[in-house]
């Protein structure tokens, strides 16, 4: 195993080995919420090999991370591709840069991205709130199908840039979903957002599940990103911009939201399960 700072050099002491830490994000305790590989970087790497990596890891996102301009570059890969946007494993690349003393623990990460500059910030209460990007859904019809896919009825539909959005009679009929993948593969989107109002007296505010069978991922066990299309949604749903989600996977997670116009504020904890460093054959190509 490595020390966190991965500054040892590889079997042959040719290369610097490579950490890989695995977070549970969007949990207060380790085998809940999503789990994500951080791989942190001392500049960047050729894509392919983060490609390779995230495959080899087999979760539904591996993030690479790197000092860049003062601040730091952070990348996603799902096994089969690229991403424009993370939320549990830009909440993992947050706590991994702190608990390993690469960024003070008074100092906001400040994380360069697909989706522009994303700044994460520690809570008194030991959570970690991240400001993102809204995606305010607008409403849709239904695509033909999707009810018999999902094999219930849809109350609500409405799209985003990259996801649609289903909207289910109650939290059961989300937590009961045993939905076609297959159909739900042909979806011309990113991932598929099933949601219903939380059940009185849980806590939250609403429910989720979401499903990305095109990139990779069946059914994702707490998504983030998802959170900046269902804020805004329940926030005007409900008539109020403070939220707390709760995904239904079957691993579970919380997710709070505020929804603020073209940003959203995110916010949740994360543990740290393993680490370990690259094998000399895995390591990228020498530049």
């Amino acid at each position: 195993m490595s020390g966190d700072r991965g500054d040892r050099g590889d079997r042959g002491g040719s290369r610097v080995a490579i950490p890989v830490y695995q977070v549970d994000a969007f949990t207060e305790r380790a085998f809940a919420g999503n789990p994500a590989a951080v791989v942190p970087l001392d500049s960047s790497a050729d894509a392919g090999w983060m490609q390779s990596l995230a495959l080899e890891m087999n979760l539904s996102e591996t993030a690479f991370l790197w000092p860049e301009e003062g601040a730091w570059r952070l990348r996603w890969f799902t096994p089969k591709r690229e991403v424009r946007l993370c939320g549990h494993a830009t909440l993992a690349a947050a706590h991994l840069l702190w608990e390993s003393g690469r960024l003070a623990a008074d100092r906001p990460a400040e994380l360069d991205t697909l989706s522009g500059r994303l700044t994460c910030r520690r809570r008194d209460d030991g959570a970690i709130a991240m400001d993102f990007p809204a995606r305010v859904p607008t409403p849709s019809t239904p695509p033909e199908g999707l009810a018999g896919a999902l094999g219930t009825a849809i109350v609500d539909c409405a799209a985003s840039a990259e996801d649609l959005l289903a909207r289910v009679v109650d939290a059961n009929a989300v937590r009961d979903l045993a939905p076609d993948i297959g159909r739900i593969a042909q979806l011309p989107v990113r991932g598929l957002i099933v949601t219903a109002p939380a059940e009185p007296g849980s806590g939250a505010d609403f429910v989720s599940r979401f499903f990305a069978p095109r990139y990779g991922v069946p059914e994702d066990p707490v998504t983030g990103s998802a959170h900046c299309v269902l804020a805004p949604y329940w926030a005007a749903a409900l008539g109020r911009r403070e939220l707390v989600g709760c995904q239904l996977s079957p691993r579970g997670g919380r997710v709070e939201a505020v929804w603020r116009g073209d940003r959203v504020e995110l916010a949740g904890r994360a543990v740290t399960v393993f680490r370990g460093e690259l094998a000399g054959a895995a390591l990228p190509a020498a530049p």
